[in-house]
């Protein structure tokens, strides 16, 4: 069987085979009404579809893939999944990208902390028996630069650099901004480590991510965990 794995989010869609999401994974940008054109060679029997974007470019994207695929599934997430156990009552309230991330970090025994840096910051706590311990949500740096640009147009939405302490203003900004989603980490990894008893592996993923790894030390880029989690809700769902 023929199986290809999607990830809608907010900007772009990501896609890849089940058999080789690091070595053929894709991205298209969408502006949020729409997606582009995919590939001649994405189509066959399956498609599973992860979303957390608007209605609009999800049912484009289910729209386009029902004419290349037999049969097309939207993963969904679930109280229990392999050895994962979320940590929310209702199921449906945790986003099924934070859920596939976690599924797909949970093959690992030991406790890990997940952060993706997207539209939000999205941080969650994986003990190492498979058991979600809970999450937070934060705007991202970039949201936070848009918000305030959208409130003054003394405050742009780019450039700058992170420093210590700012000189002009767009430097201001991007450490500030910067500096907001790095303490937020940093506070719980170590309230996480005082859980678990040692130190957590630290995972980051998003197109935010590069931009504050280098003052959390020893981060991991983590590329496609959305894809790997979905390949991990396939086999054990049993949908293939």
């Amino acid at each position: 069987m023929s199986t290809w794995l999607f990830d809608l989010g907010n900007t772009r869609l990501k896609f890849a085979p089940l058999d080789a999401i690091d070595a053929a994974a894709q991205a298209l940008p969408h502006a949020g009404d729409g997606i582009g054109v995919l590939p001649d060679d994405v189509h066959g029997e399956l498609a599973v579809v992860a979303s957390v974007a608007p209605a609009g470019v999800r049912v484009a994207l289910l729209t386009a893939l029902a004419t290349r695929f037999r049969l097309v599934v939207q993963a969904r997430t679930l109280a229990h999944c392999g050895r994962l156990t979320i940590a929310y009552a209702d199921p449906v309230a945790l986003g099924v990208d934070r859920f596939l991330a976690l599924l797909a970090a949970s093959t690992d025994v030991e406790p890990q902390l997940l952060v993706g840096v997207g539209t939000a910051l999205t941080i969650d706590a994986l003990q190492a028996d498979g058991r979600h311990a809970g999450g937070l949500i934060a705007p991202s740096p970039t949201l936070m630069r848009e918000a305030l640009a959208a409130r003054s147009a003394r405050l742009p939405a780019t450039g700058g650099m992170h420093v210590p302490f700012a000189g002009n203003t767009l430097d201001a900004l991007a450490s500030g901004c910067d500096g907001a989603a790095i303490a937020l980490v940093r506070e719980a990894r170590h309230a996480f480590a005082a859980q678990a008893g040692t130190l957590p592996r630290l995972r980051m993923h998003g197109g935010g991510a590069p931009a504050l790894r280098d003052a959390l030390g020893d981060p991991e880029p983590w590329p496609s965990p959305v894809l790997h989690g979905l390949a991990a809700w396939v086999r054990a769902t049993g949908v293939a």
